[in-house]
């Protein structure tokens, strides 16, 4: 049976750990043709730059050839394929397959079907494994530790599905969260549930900067439009957050702040010239993280 990237909890702490250091062996080394012989399907059903693109990169940089679709409607979806029929005739064609797909839980579906591994590159407001794991790459990065980490979280922690794959993964190494968020976008109770039965601490707020002076890191989080079913609650919240450089003074001199992107408004472009702003090379950092992904599920040790 093949293995498969779907949910955080797929990969346990030493498959994680043995990621973030393949990881740092692709960033000394990036170009490594290991996999000259393997074709890796990219199949998007909903828009994406970074995670598409730093996917491609990372298939590309080991030697794999790439195929698949970004636009589900050029597909035969549009002729009213079912998912089950697309996965399994992309898994004939194709060694592993990376998937982006709005409804949740239809890559765990598309695992079950698949003669070969799947990749959740995004399952609605489900969860998002790979930007975890990139996420995680760069707090380690950055403080030296993955350990004993004080993080707020800042926006949308209902839907944010980077946030729930995130403390999940950070709860294996003894964190403690910041949640600030507005009433209508709070975090949902079966992840305070999840941290409460781990004894992990946490405290929720609905203030920008209460959480900031004693952060190691500040991971901003953008209002997904394409989440909300009804407009005027999106239009409530879409701006209730936006971070600027005058907002930094008195953080912790190594604190870095980490988005998945893409941003609106957010993070002002003041705080770009920052030394706390890491958002930008936390998009690089996926090509060398999704490199070991793509390794470690392909038996490359």
């Amino acid at each position: 049976m093949p293995r498969h990237l779907i949910s955080i909890h797929d990969f346990t702490k030493e498959d994680m750990l043995d990621v973030l250091r393949m990881a740092a062996e692709f960033e000394k080394n990036p170009s490594q043709p290991i996999f000259h012989d393997k074709v890796i399907a990219s199949i998007f059903f909903e828009p994406s730059t970074r995670t598409r693109l730093s996917f491609e990169t990372a298939a590309n940089r080991l030697g794999a050839r790439v195929i698949g679709f970004s636009d589900a409607d050029n597909t035969s979806v549009s002729k009213g394929e079912t998912i089950k029929d697309t996965i399994k005739m992309v898994s004939n064609y194709a060694d592993l397959i990376v998937m982006r797909h709005p409804l949740e839980g239809s890559a765990r579906y598309a695992s079950e079907v698949s003669r070969v591994p799947v990749i959740n590159a995004g399952d609605g407001a489900n969860q998002h494994p790979s930007q975890t794991l990139l996420d995680l790459y760069s707090i380690q990065k950055t403080q030296g530790t993955l350990y004993n980490m004080k993080i707020d979280i800042v926006g949308d922690l209902k839907y944010g599905r980077t946030v729930h794959s995130l403390l999940q993964a950070m709860s294996h190494f003894s964190p403690s969260f910041t949640f600030t968020a507005p009433e209508e976008l709070k975090l949902p109770e079966e992840y305070k549930i999840f941290l409460r039965e781990r004894g992990i601490p946490f405290r929720e707020t609905d203030g920008l900067t209460d959480g900031f002076s004693d952060a190691d890191i500040i991971y901003m989080t953008r209002v997904q439009r394409e989440r909300f079913t009804d407009p005027i609650e999106y239009e409530r919240v879409k701006n209730v957050y936006s971070l600027s450089a005058a907002m930094l003074e008195g953080t912790k001199p190594g604190m870095k702040i980490l988005h998945p992107l893409p941003r609106v408004n957010e993070i002002s472009y003041d705080v770009d010239d920052s030394n706390h702003a890491y958002y930008f090379e936390q998009a690089r950092n996926g090509v060398y993280t999704r490199m070991a992904i793509i390794a470690k599920l392909l038996g490359e040790k």
